[in-house]
């Protein structure tokens, strides 16, 4: 039996090392994983074509939809009850199991007739491969999640980066060897049996058929189900409206931009989002430390969010031209729009582990529905009336109104007030908007060039001033707003104990209690 400790028994600084210790092994994993990821891309976007990527999406796509409908959140459920035993285990592998094998024949399935629908007879090969993935995944082990109870990350930095690197070895030779997107197939099988097989290395763990405790885990799950359902449906509707319509070639641009654009906002933001569920989860039961909590995390998101997704939009064409070539340059616009939203989104980040920790999961599942039923409609009137533009923009302004839903949910767990949630943020929005200004006039200023060392010096020049705009802003408004509780605290704290005793300042007035 494996019984957490009450939170009340755990100080505050206690609690605060374990999830610093876990964001930065969270961070770590995350950076170097999606290191490998980000060169994968760009080496197979070099070795392969945007028809190739388009033809994988559409699969992948297909796949990933199924998977969400019949994802039951079990590992989310193992975190939330306070006490499991191996019955809980059991129950989770034999349902994986069984899940997995049932995904796979519905894949194998349908391979036929989506290659039908689609009027590419290589759909169906590429199908039937995806279609082993999932049955690989049902026999992982369960007890991994073990360590994420317990505040304790490293392992998630073993497992992440061994998967990406044999994945990306597989990727590259498949893709330098036959110019193939063969190359895309195995890598996503090389990864899941690498994951599934070092799991169990990391963690004893022998696997039984039981279900005693299914009922148990589904009462938490099932409304994380539904979400998940829903929310899946609502990303990726647009690439199967893509694929249909606009084809391979246009699905292709689509979704290397997609990627690319989440690619900053995600990576830097994940770590911490990564560790609020189980962090908030040892709160629930003392409201104002959770939100305070929220808060706190809440700007911490936005500050580093912001600058990264609006900044990587500045150098856009500039890094495709240099990293992938000419023949992606219809991914630029994708990119451009896209990475300025999700940076603006991350202001509700926090929303999904909040709702986890207070066992409100059918807050979630309320925001994914009224999200599709607002995104759904958009994204078919954008495409009716401008193709592919029409739904870049039909998604920006879907989640701009995405933000709006979130920030009323969190109003009704917290009970803090939309305008408060968006003051916090304000003076990040600020130092956002000087940063492109300054950023983009650096840009006009170097005009449109051609040639490697130009294009570099151009990155570089904007980042540079972005990177002086934006903290300086942020810094002078803060003071402005009389200094309140946030990262710039936490910073100026940091700086401060790094230095010798004679260059230390006095502390800063206020309170700096921890949060947690």
């Amino acid at each position: 039996m494996i019984d957490e400790s009450d939170p009340s028994t755990l100080g505050a600084p206690s609690m605060k090392r374990m999830l610093v210790k876990g964001a930065f092994w969270i961070a770590a994993a995350r950076a170097l994983g999606n290191l490998v990821t980000f060169l994968s891309m760009l080496v197979l976007a070099r070795f392969l074509t945007p028809d190739d990527f388009g033809l994988v999406a559409i699969a992948t796509t297909i796949s990933t939809i199924i998977i969400s409908v019949t994802e039951l959140s079990l590992a989310s459920a193992l975190i939330y009850h306070r006490s499991i035993s191996d019955d809980h285990f059991h129950a989770v592998f034999s349902l994986n199991f069984a899940r997995g094998a049932l995904i796979g024949l519905i894949l194998l399935g349908l391979a036929w007739p989506i290659s039908h629908l689609y009027g590419d007879p290589r759909i169906a090969g590429v199908m039937a491969v995806i279609s082993i993935t999932p049955v690989i995944g049902g026999v992982s082990n369960p007890k991994m999640i073990v360590f994420s109870r317990q505040l304790l990350f490293w392992q998630d930095f073993i497992l992440g980066v061994s998967q990406k690197v044999a994945g990306f070895a597989v990727a590259a030779t498949v893709a330098f060897q036959f110019r193939s997107y063969w190359a895309l197939l195995a890598s996503m099988l090389v990864t899941q049996i690498f994951g599934v097989v070092l799991s169990y290395f990391m963690i004893s763990y022998r696997p039984r058929i039981r279900f005693t405790r299914v009922r148990e885990l589904l009462s938490f799950s099932v409304w994380l189900t539904l979400g998940q359902a829903i929310n899946t449906l609502n990303w990726k509707f647009d690439h199967l409206v893509i694929g249909y319509f606009l084809g391979n070639t246009a699905l292709g641009y689509y979704t290397i931009g997609d990627n690319l654009a989440l690619l900053p906002t995600r990576e830097a933001t994940m770590p911490i989002s990564q560790a609020l569920f189980p962090g908030f989860t040892r709160l629930n039961r003392d409201l104002s430390r959770l939100r305070r909590a929220y808060e706190r995390s809440q700007a911490l998101l936005c500050a580093i969010a912001f600058p990264l997704g609006c900044g990587f939009a500045l150098i856009a064409r500039p890094f495709v031209e240099l990293t992938m070539g000419q023949k992606w340059e219809s991914a630029v616009i994708i990119i451009q729009f896209l990475s300025s939203i999700f940076a603006l989104q991350t202001m509700v980040y926090g929303l999904q582990p909040l709702a986890m920790a207070m066992g409100q999961t059918r807050e979630l599942l309320r925001r994914d529905l009224i999200n599709m039923l607002i995104r759904l409609p958009l994204i078919i009137l954008g495409m009716v009336t401008g193709g592919l533009f029409g739904i870049i923009v039909a998604r920006c302004v879907s989640g701009l109104v995405s933000i709006i839903v979130a920030m009323t949910m969190v109003r009704r767990i917290l009970g803090i007030s939309m305008l408060r949630q968006l003051s916090a943020n304000i003076r990040f929005i600020v130092g956002v908007v000087v940063m492109v200004i300054c950023a983009y006039l650096v840009g006009v200023c170097f005009g449109n060039g051609a040639g490697t060392n130009f294009l570099l010096l151009k990155v570089a020049a904007i980042v540079s001033v972005g990177a002086i705009a934006y903290p300086l802003t942020v810094y002078t408004f803060w003071h402005l707003q009389g200094r309140p509780e946030g990262p710039e605290r936490e910073v100026i704290e940091l700086v401060t104990a790094l230095l010798p005793n004679r260059f230390r300042t006095q502390p800063l007035a206020g309170d700096n209690s921890s949060v947690l």
